[in-house]
């Protein structure tokens, strides 16, 4: 088991800042060449603060807020414009990046693409569903309307 520190939030395993022990082949292969985490050490606990410092900036301050950014965001659907053929199958995928531009083109406020969730790969026009991780125990569901442009 190797112990390392996460630098980004990863699901299911933790937010960026928590220290946390996963296999090795794990931490080798996926999370260090990803500079999703990067290896304990003493010296490198300093750095946690550092860490957690800056997510506290970019995180949503209160539950109420949360709340209030979620009910903002599923009142309304995210249009989002692909390139399609003519039966509606997209050249290419919509990215969690391209939905955070719809929603801040929308009107409504800034989300980090690291805190969309897509289900499955949006490759088709039509309307979709992905979930929007506001705070550790808000998340919103956004709705997605893929249309040919």
């Amino acid at each position: 088991m190797a112990k390392i520190i996460l630098t980004h939030e990863v699901s299911g395993l933790g937010a960026a800042g928590d220290v946390v022990e996963v296999k090795d082949g794990y931490a080798r292969n996926y999370l260090l060449p990803r500079s999703l985490a990067m290896p304990w050490t003493k010296g490198a606990e300093k750095d946690v603060t550092a860490i957690r410092r800056a997510r506290k900036a970019r995180e949503i301050a209160s539950l109420d807020d949360a709340r209030a950014t979620r009910d903002a965001l599923e009142a309304k659907a995210v249009v989002v414009t692909a390139k399609a053929g003519a039966s509606g199958r997209l050249f290419g995928a919509v990215t969690a990046t391209e939905i955070a531009a719809a929603v801040a083109a929308a009107g409504a406020v800034t989300v980090d693409k690291r805190r969309i969730e897509v289900a499955q790969a949006i490759k088709s026009t039509g309307d979709y569903t992905v979930q929007v991780r506001l705070h550790p125990e808000v998340a919103a569901k956004v709705t997605v309307k893929v249309v040919a442009g």
